[in-house]
Parts: structure tokens; sequence; C-alpha cells
């Protein structure tokens, strides 16, 4: 697909490991080959391999244990999802690493609240797109329930039905000649309501986190916002802030997340 970045080594690696793990290769309870068996195997580094195998273990497939070996605990990944955001990159890995299903869209005309949230004005006809993420495999629960909203220059963005690991944003980038430039995110504790809980097979009530993503555009005008809603249980969230140690200046010292 046009614009989608390749994927690194390591995340190959650790997709033929998967599947090798699911075709019965690598029985449940049996021990994996070593890192330098599998650095001969693929022809590959250390580093991918002890990154593929990282993967496996995230996603709950294996387990490690130092004097032991690396040991296969099932064939399905584990349903609670752990993302690492430093970058619109990470964003990308996210959508490639999970699945969205649509299960609804709708031209609809935006009004109240939404209308702050969209920056829109009143009347203006958004596409809303309701979607369930889950990891792939048919037995995972989901990770989220997404509510997408597309600004109406977008609204007949095409190729969005059904399952797909490419984001949205990405099919209006490629149809439509515009850029995402900025991610605005915001993120904050809330619960389940009964329908968005029905979807996801979870407790009406449960605590939640609630990710809100606007993607602007170059001229910071806002091309989609997505509200997802997961199960606490589910998900959680790391990012990493690095210090910013160029000599201090004036008397000030060393700038922290600037």
């Amino acid at each position: 697909m046009a614009g989608l970045a390749p994927q690194p080594r390591y995340r190959q690696v650790a997709q033929t490991l998967t599947n090798e793990i699911q075709s019965g290769r690598y029985p449940v309870g049996d021990l994996m080959p070593t890192e330098m068996e599998l650095c001969a195997q693929f022809g590959a580094s250390r580093f991918t391999v002890r990154e593929a195998v990282k993967q496996l273990v995230e996603m709950g497939l294996v387990s490690r244990q130092a004097g032991v070996g690396t040991r296969v605990l099932g064939t399905e990944p584990r349903s609670n999802y752990r993302q690492v955001m430093q970058g619109i990159a990470d964003l990308q890995q996210y959508t490639a690493d999970t699945e969205l299903e649509i299960v609804d869209t709708a031209m609809m005309a935006v009004k109240g609240p939404l209308c702050d949230l969209l920056g829109a004005r009143v009347g203006e006809h958004w596409l809303r797109i309701n979607g369930v993420r889950r990891l792939p495999g048919r037995k995972s629960l989901p990770i989220c329930f997404t509510e997408i909203y597309i600004h109406p220059a977008f609204r007949a963005v095409r190729d969005i039905g059904g399952r797909s690991t490419v984001p949205i944003y990405m099919r209006i980038e490629e149809q439509f000649g515009e850029q995402v430039a900025e991610i605005q995110q915001q993120i904050k504790a809330g619960t389940l309501s009964r329908p968005i809980a029905g979807a996801l097979t979870a407790k009406a009530g449960a605590p939640a986190l609630i990710v809100n993503r606007a993607y602007r555009n170059r001229r910071g005008e806002i091309v989609e916002v997505a509200i997802s809603t997961h199960p606490a249980d589910r998900f959680s969230y790391s990012q990493t802030f690095r210090r910013d140690w160029r000599g201090p200046t004036s008397g000030e010292g060393p700038d922290i997340g600037r």
C-alpha cells in the first residue's frame, strides 16, 4: 500500500514466529530455539532476534527465563495491549499491529458539544465511523471502541469498510493529497457506557481509559478526530521523556520535556 512504511526486520521475524507458533511448529509448553539458533535460521543479528522475541513476550505468546530459555505459553495473543508512544511513527505501528473492524458509518450534522470537539460549525455534515479495534485473531477480546469523525472535505473517503490495519488518515492522505502534520492527544479516565460495553464484551460502568486524538494538517486544520474508549484492564500506555542535555545557558539548568 502506497505510503505505508515498511515493517522493521524484527517485526517481520516476530510475525513469522507467531505464525509458526499458531501452526503448531512450536507447541505450547515447548521451548523455542535459542537466540543463536534463531539468528542462524533468519540470518539476522542478535538485536533483531531479541526484539522479535520481545514482541512475542508482550503479546503473551511466550515467556523468557534466564538459564531456561523461551517457552511457548499459548497460540493466541492476550487481549490487553501496551502502547508505546514517542511519535507519529509509533501511532502508525499501533495501527499496523492491531485491526480495526468498522461496524457502522453514517453522515451526521454536528451540533452541541461535538462542535467544540471537532472545531466545527453547527450543521456541518461530518462522516462518523464506529469501529472495534482488536489484536489480530478472532478469539481476542477487543482493545477499544473507536468513534472517528471525518471532516466534510474528506467525507467521501473510500476503502474504509470491513477490517483494516491501515490508518484512516492515511487513506485520506492517499486519496485527497492531504498531509497530516500533527496529532494532538488527550487521555482521561472514564467509565464504559452500556452500548460501548456491549460492543467490547465488557461490564457497563467499568473503568475506562479514553483517548482523544485530533489529526491536523500543515495549516492546523482538523482532518479527523478519533475517540477511543478502552476497558482499563485491556490497555496501558507508555511514554518516554528524555532530558535535554544541551549545556545550560545564562545560568539555567537543563530543560526537561521542552
